[in-house]
C-alpha cells in the first residue's frame, strides 16, 4: 500500500512537479508564463493556500506556500490538471504533461527551513547554470521585492478559458510572508541576503571550473519537447519534512512514522470490519472521499 499522506492545517510547504520525461513543456513563453500565474492565483484563492513564493522552471516548478485548511491535495490537483490542459492546447499537444506519479511536498519544521527553501526556489535557474542572476531568468518567478507589496492582478489569458466561461476574468494572488516571519520587509531582507548568497556560491564555482551559464536567450529558443542532455538522476529518496536542525528532524520524522503506523492500524481494523474505527490527524482520501471519523488535530 502507498504510504498516505498527512495533511494538517498550518503546514508549510516545498511543493515540486516535474514535467513528463524531464521534456521542457514549462519552457518560458508569454503564455506559458500567464497561464500558470493565472491558474495560481485561481487555485490559491479557491483553496485558502497562501503563497510565499514560486519558481517555474522549463521542466520543472517549485513552490513554497502554506496550507492554512488542510486542502493542498485538491489545491495541487486544481494547479496541476489545468496547467497541463491549457499549456497543452497553447503548444498543441495532448499527450502527457507531468511525470507519472504525484507531486513531492515536503513539510518545513521551521522558519529557518522556510527562508532557506524559499532562497532555495528562487535561486534554481541560477543553481542548474541557466542564468548567473536568479533576477535573469526570463519564466515566472517572484521577486522578493513583492512580498507583502500587496495583491497582484491577474488577468485571464486569452485563448484556453473561454470568455463566457466560469474562470474569473480577473483574479489577485498576495505573495505574503510565511508564518514567523513579522513584518514582512524583515523577511525580504534575509531573503536577499540569502539569495546573494547562493549566486555568489554558483559563480564561484563556475568561475572555477571555468564555464559559464546558458542564458536567457537560449533557454527561449529551446523547444518545449527537448529535454536535458544529461542522463536523468538516480532516483533517491523523497523526503517528507526538511529541518536543519537535528531534532526537529528526528522529532518531525517521529511524527510522521506515528501517523503512518496509526494510520495503517485503523485501515486494518477497518477492513476487519470492526466499527468506530478513528483514523488519526491528518488522514485526507479517506476522509474527504468516504468520510472516515479522524481523531482532531491539535
Amino acid at each position: 500500500m502507498t504510504a498516505p499522506r498527512q495533511v494538517l492545517p498550518g503546514v508549510t510547504y516545498l511543493v515540486t512537479r516535474r514535467c513528463f520525461q524531464r521534456m521542457f513543456l514549462l519552457r518560458p513563453s508569454p503564455a506559458t508564463n500567464a497561464i500558470f500565474l493565472y491558474v495560481l492565483a485561481v487555485a490559491a484563492r479557491r483553496y485558502g493556500i497562501l503563497v510565499h513564493a514560486f519558481c517555474v522552471m522549463s521542466n520543472h516548478f517549485h513552490l513554497v506556500v502554506t496550507d492554512v485548511n488542510a486542502r493542498l491535495p485538491e489545491f495541487e490537483q486544481y494547479l496541476n490538471a489545468l496547467v497541463a490542459r491549457a499549456v497543452n492546447a497553447s503548444l498543441g499537444r495532448w499527450e502527457s504533461f507531468w511525470a507519472p506519479g504525484s507531486y513531492s511536498a515536503v513539510a518545513l519544521s521551521s522558519p529557518q527551513d522556510v527562508l532557506e527553501k524559499v532562497a532555495y526556489v528562487l535561486t534554481n535557474p541560477v543553481k542548474a547554470g541557466l542564468v548567473a542572476s536568479a533576477k535573469e531568468w526570463p519564466g515566472l518567478w517572484s521577486a522578493p521585492e513583492s512580498i507583502g507589496a500587496g495583491a497582484l492582478r491577474v488577468t485571464r489569458p486569452d485563448g484556453f478559458f473561454r470568455r463566457s466561461g466560469p474562470m474569473p476574468e480577473v483574479v489577485e494572488l498576495a505573495l505574503v510572508p510565511p508564518p514567523g516571519f513579522e513584518p514582512a520587509d524583515a523577511f525580504r531582507s534575509l531573503l536577499v541576503d540569502a539569495i546573494a548568497a547562493r549566486e555568489r556560491e554558483v559563480a564561484h564555482a563556475h568561475a572555477l571550473a571555468g564555464i559559464g551559464f546558458v542564458g536567457a536567450r537560449r533557454v527561449l529558443a529551446q523547444r518545449p519537447t527537448a529535454r536535458p542532455p544529461e542522463p536523468p538522476p538516480m532516483r533517491g529518496l523523497r523526503p517528507r519534512v526538511a529541518a536543519r536542525d537535528r531534532w526537529k528532524r528526528i522529532e518531525a520524522i517521529g511524527r510522521l512514522v506515528g501517523f503512518l503506523r496509526a494510520y495503517r492500524e485503523a485501515w486494518r481494523a477497518r477492513r476487519a470490519g470492526r466499527s468506530g474505527v478513528i483514523f488519526p490527524a491528518g488522514t485526507y482520501l479517506l476522509r474527504v472521499l468516504h468520510g472516515v471519523p479522524c481523531a482532531s488535530f491539535g
